[in-house]
């Protein structure tokens, strides 16, 4: 008798959630008005257009088990404060991916995360981007996914706890922090940074892991673009601050990022970064890269959660050459790290750190060496890095096997210190947590 009245108060919570999604975020009437893009003219066939539009949205990233999954099959783990969400199949098999969604599905889904059952999907999968898309562009990618194989391949349950594991909840949290509606151009701003604002909030939805999020998991909005950590990796400041953002970046350098991973003397990317310019942003037209980087140096200064200045080159960096190191007083001082870095490090990035074997493996200028807590240092030295730029493989092994936690708190402490000139204090216990992703 007494579950009785739970299952009606549980009943009431749902209606009242429904109740509350419908009233406090009702559909923006506008289609909206998506610019053009240079790499997906509007004349284009639709398939092609798909596959551009795919590609800049970075679907193949989250719906694709890094080396071992088959494209678009889903299985990609996100490990969040509440639990661990994987993502679906999105091919057109009609059993276990989305080969039986209408065109309204589909175009619901993206919109207002709400699978073809009418079970809400996580804010996991970036629908609160993606509802900036115009229908034209999400069909077009709806094209381009059915135009490909279908996989078999049945979705992994979420392992999450109660109450997250209640799909009806997302009802409040829709209400709280989403709002469903359409990009709309600025007239005010030149063709081209419409463009860019498309790509970045709609397509390529760079808030979804560069803004701050607030205690309910949702952006925290006047804060976007500022930087937040996600999956244990720091995705920095990417608004027009000159020290914590990309403010004292030419736009040369804003471009050769996006395009190629790499900035001299900035920034070599890794981790969900280099995914990101290796599935999709190396792909965009070079007109399209130039839009995107007018957008973000337009986006305002805010300094955001981390106020990490990119490291400046040290003297004992600036005197050292490629193959030794600077002064007779780095040598033979027992420094486990200063080892480390000598038997396993030096090779590649030069005791000067301009990198010897690749542009890539240059240290110098890393926003990753001014963090006292070398969150993404610790990172790629635990897990290396590995992705494919056009005819370019960049390679980076990972050290998570070979050192200990000791070990690698100490290369670390040394690294930050020579090259990033501030004094390390990394512990073997925060190395522990790194591993497990915390």
């Amino acid at each position: 008798m007494k579950a009785k009245p739970m299952l009606v108060g549980v009943g009431l919570l749902v209606v009242l959630g429904i109740g509350a999604d419908f009233l406090l975020n009702r559909a923006d009437p506008r289609e909206g008005s998506a610019p053009p893009l240079a790499g997906a003219p509007a004349a284009a066939p639709a398939i092609a257009r798909g596959e551009y539009l795919a590609r800049a949205a970075d679907c193949i990233a989250c719906h694709t088990v890094p080396a071992s999954g088959r494209d678009f099959a889903g299985g990609v783990a996100f490990v969040l404060p509440f639990g661990t969400i994987y993502s679906s199949n999105i091919t057109r098999d009609p059993d276990t991916g989305i080969g039986m969604w209408s065109d309204e599905d589909f175009v619901r889904a993206l919109r207002t995360g709400v699978r073809k059952d009418g079970q809400h999907l996580y804010p996991a999968f970036p629908y609160t981007s993606y509802t900036a898309l115009s229908r034209a562009d999400v069909l077009a990618i709806k094209a381009y996914l059915f135009s490909l194989p279908p996989i078999k391949q049945p979705a992994r349950p979420n392992q999450l706890g109660f109450p997250f594991n209640q799909r009806w909840a997302m009802s409040f949290w829709n209400a709280a922090f989403f709002k469903d509606q359409r990009f709309q151009s600025d007239d005010s701003q030149p063709p081209g940074w419409n463009s860019g604002a498309y790509l970045a909030t709609a397509l390529g939805h760079c808030a979804e892991c560069h803004t701050p999020r607030n205690f309910g998991f949702g952006l925290r909005r006047g804060s976007e673009l500022a930087g937040e950590e996600l999956q244990g990796w720091k995705a920095y400041n990417i608004t027009s601050d000159r020290q914590s953002g990309i403010g004292a970046w030419t736009d040369e350098q804003i471009a050769a990022y996006l395009k190629t991973g790499h900035a001299a003397g900035r920034a070599s990317a890794s981790g969900p970064m280099a995914e990101v310019i290796a599935d999709s942003l190396q792909y965009l037209s070079v007109e399209d890269i130039a839009s995107l980087t007018a957008y973000l140096r337009s986006v305002p200064a805010r300094t955001g959660r981390f106020d990490i200045a990119a490291a400046r080159s040290t003297a004992l960096a600036a005197d050292a050459s490629a193959a030794l190191p600077a002064g007779a007083a780095l040598r033979g001082t027992g420094d486990p790290g200063l080892e480390l870095f000598a038997g396993a490090c030096s090779g590649c990035h030069g005791w000067n750190g301009i990198g010897r074997q690749s542009a890539y493996a240059d240290l110098r200028g890393l926003r990753g060496l001014g963090d006292p807590g070398a969150t993404n240092i610790t990172q790629v030295i635990l897990h290396g890095s590995s992705y494919r730029i056009g005819a370019q493989d960049v390679f980076m092994p990972s050290f998570a096997r070979g050192y200990s936690d000791a070990e690698i708190a100490a290369l670390d402490n040394f690294v930050l210190g020579y090259f990033g000139g501030q004094p390390g204090a990394l512990t073997p216990e925060q190395i522990a947590r790194s591993r497990e992703g915390r």
